[in-house]
């Protein structure tokens, strides 16, 4: 009896060990790692422009090309290679997964499409109903995978109007115009503004100013202000004047062409913004931590300004990608000045290091508009286009684990980089 029982207590001991290597296989991740997401397949959408560089709506001939690696030696040629899309659509989109969404330059419509084949190809359409958007002129938000929020002023510029897609089918969800009016003397609203969705409490936050005027002569007010609307009745619920900066960067375009809103880890929204100095335009990198709504005071995580901040891409751990302006008179601050360049921020020890190569900082680049640069998150590598004054363009990859740089590959000269984009395949 007393060996039936030994063999017992054996064979459960066995099975209990059995048990606990199941629950700690290799499916599970170790505690404090994420698990380790499988690889999708992708390709990079590479778009450049003829004879000078593009953006603020410039007439220009604009190219794009897939590539299924920008890694080696070789020179992208976009001679007879690629499709101009500045006809019938334009550079400026909402980019998720394998998609692109916009607004074509008919502005007519919503439109779902991919670029299959060197060349445009329409998925869906979904025709305006009651809200009527601009080609370019609009900013964006996703409340989920599959719910996507339109948001910009009408076309007296008087109100905020807005506009929920699911875009699994493009299907208008709902539509409205925000419980907003322009106070005091003021003559407009922002056109485009930015707009943010912050999932731990269900609130979208939209950046914007009023204005008097129109174009470059136009007088905004001297701080812009923060909408916090409630994401599923779409409620103004608060109004704030900030303290912190004087205009949004790229607020004429959302982000359909420059990322300028991200979050950490911790839920805490960052957004790019400058003042106006005597300097010139100095960027900061503005926070709203995690339940807050307001900027924290203060609080600038752009160390070492000199000039304009363009663009930011979060890579995780408090490291975030940027490309920014040297406002130096001696470069010059037209779109085509070669006085632009990237660097890294770590924003745990608030310092700030530019880009290089070989111990060798990488040379200025022309070109204002536009993300320069894709993460792909999964290689943990990021990929950014350089226009140098004396030689063809040129692609950079950046090992963030390591942190080195190597060169890419080139882009064949007349040419001017424009904008870097990864796409599910």
């Amino acid at each position: 009896m007393k060996k039936v029982n030994f063999l017992w207590m054996a064979l459960l001991a066995l099975m209990t060990t059995i048990s606990f290597t199941a629950c700690s296989s290799d499916d599970d991740p170790e505690p404090g790692k994420d698990p380790i997401e499988p690889t999708v397949p992708h390709h990079f959408d590479l778009t450049v422009t003829v004879g000078k560089q593009g953006g603020m709506g410039r007439d220009v001939t604009t190219i794009m090309q897939s590539l299924t690696s920008l890694e080696g030696t070789g020179v992208v040629n976009f001679k007879n290679v690629g499709a101009e899309i500045n006809a019938d659509y334009s550079m400026e989109a909402i980019v998720k997964g394998k998609y692109y969404y916009q607004v074509p330059v008919s502005a007519d419509r919503f439109v779902k499409l991919q670029f299959v084949n060197n060349q445009m190809k329409v998925i869906q359409s979904q025709p305006f109903v009651k809200n009527t958007y601009n080609c370019r002129q609009y900013t964006h938000a996703w409340i989920n995978d599959n719910t996507l929020v339109i948001m910009a002023a009408n076309g007296d510029k008087n109100a905020i109007i807005w506009t929920k897609l699911n875009t699994d089918n493009m299907t208008i969800l709902d539509e409205g115009t925000l419980s907003l009016t322009l106070t005091d003397d003021w003559e407009s609203f922002t056109t485009s503004g930015i707009l943010a969705y912050r999932e731990s409490d269900n609130k979208l936050f939209y950046f914007y100013y009023q204005k008097k005027g129109s174009g470059r002569k136009a007088t905004n007010e001297k701080y812009f202000r923060i909408c916090v609307i409630n994401a599923q009745t779409m409620a103004v619920e608060q109004n704030i004047i900030n303290s912190e900066a004087n205009e949004m960067a790229g607020s004429a375009y959302g982000e359909l062409l420059q990322q300028t809103v991200f979050f950490d880890e911790s839920d805490n929204l960052y957004l790019v913004a400058f003042n106006d100095s005597d300097a010139g335009e100095m960027g900061k990198l503005l926070r709203i931590s995690k339940g807050k709504f307001d900027f924290d005071k203060g609080f600038d995580g752009f160390p070492n300004s000199d000039g304009k901040l363009l663009t930011v891409q979060y890579m995780g751990n408090g490291k975030v990608f940027c490309y920014s302006r040297h406002d130096d008179s001696a470069l010059g601050t037209a779109i085509d000045s070669y006085a632009h360049y990237y660097s890294v921020i770590d924003l745990n020890s608030r310092t700030r290091t530019r880009m290089a190569i070989n111990g060798a900082e990488i040379p200025y680049s022309s070109g204002r508009f536009s993300q320069r640069s894709a993460f792909d998150k999964k290689e943990g590598k990021l990929y950014f286009g350089v226009n140098t004054e004396n030689d063809q363009p040129c692609i950079y990859i950046y090992d963030v684990k390591d942190g080195t740089v190597k060169e890419g590959m080139k882009v064949s000269e007349g040419y001017y980089f424009e904008q870097i984009r990864i796409l599910e395949d």
